[in-house]
């Protein structure tokens, strides 16, 4: 059965997207920590780093209060970290990365989204620094299974992707068949951007469904 979860998955995406992601952040210069990032109004780059620290330090730690990750939640996190260093931020995410895949494969998928959505602010920061590969490079087919396996267990909109980047077309969303697949033509960079609202900027085709209702994150 095509989609069936594999627990070890996000814990994968988190590390290659870690091996890629703390080497480039250490060899930024400091001013380039306070960088704004468009897909986070008001957030700079430490901000949007701060935050993905913290949330995976609740993952591993497993704290859970009321109200975790909200938006009141999250910036009290990053208030937390204001009087650090941007190179302890970028320690606490490494940590992060590197320990919260076995707590998220325990969930039984309820704290998979967050692996994607570490993977997508990460591309949200090599946005704000001009880097090249922003939702793409080495986790992208990582990310692609996760977002059709997370989309498919939450019963999102069907959708039957062709993707340049795969040879075999990848199936997302409710398997029920009650609703006919939407179709996307395009590559995988530019999918992930539209689950994750973020702006798109290469051709691709969709039809079938409008391109609002496939955002999955949220922010």
């Amino acid at each position: 059965m095509q989609n069936v979860r594999d627990p070890e998955l996000p814990g994968r995406l988190l590390a290659v997207e870690r091996d890629a992601l703390i080497p480039l952040l250490r060899s930024r210069a400091e001013e380039d920590f306070a960088l704004p990032v468009a897909a986070c109004p008001a957030w700079t780059v430490r901000d949007v780093l701060a935050h993905c620290s913290a949330a995976l330090t609740r993952v591993v730690e497993n704290r859970f209060e009321k109200g975790a990750f909200s938006p009141e939640s999250n910036d009290r996190d990053i208030a937390e970290r204001a009087g650090w260093s941007n190179a302890q931020v970028v320690d606490e995410l490494e940590r992060g990365m590197t320990e919260a895949g076995p707590a998220i494969a325990k969930a039984g998928g309820a704290l998979d989204l967050i692996a994607l959505g570490e993977w997508v602010h990460a591309g949200d920061v090599r946005v704000a620094f001009g880097e090249p590969g922003a939702y793409a490079g080495a986790g992208l087919p990582y990310a692609l299974a996760l977002l059709a396996q997370a989309t498919t267990e939450r019963g999102h909109v069907p959708l039957h992707a062709d993707l340049d980047d795969l040879d075999e077309p990848l199936r997302l969303g409710d398997a029920t068949g009650q609703r006919p697949p939407a179709r996307f033509i395009g590559d995988g960079s530019t999918l992930v951007r539209l689950y994750a609202g973020r702006p798109v900027d290469r051709p691709y085709e969709l039809a079938g469904v409008e391109a609002a209702e496939l955002n999955i994150l949220g922010d």
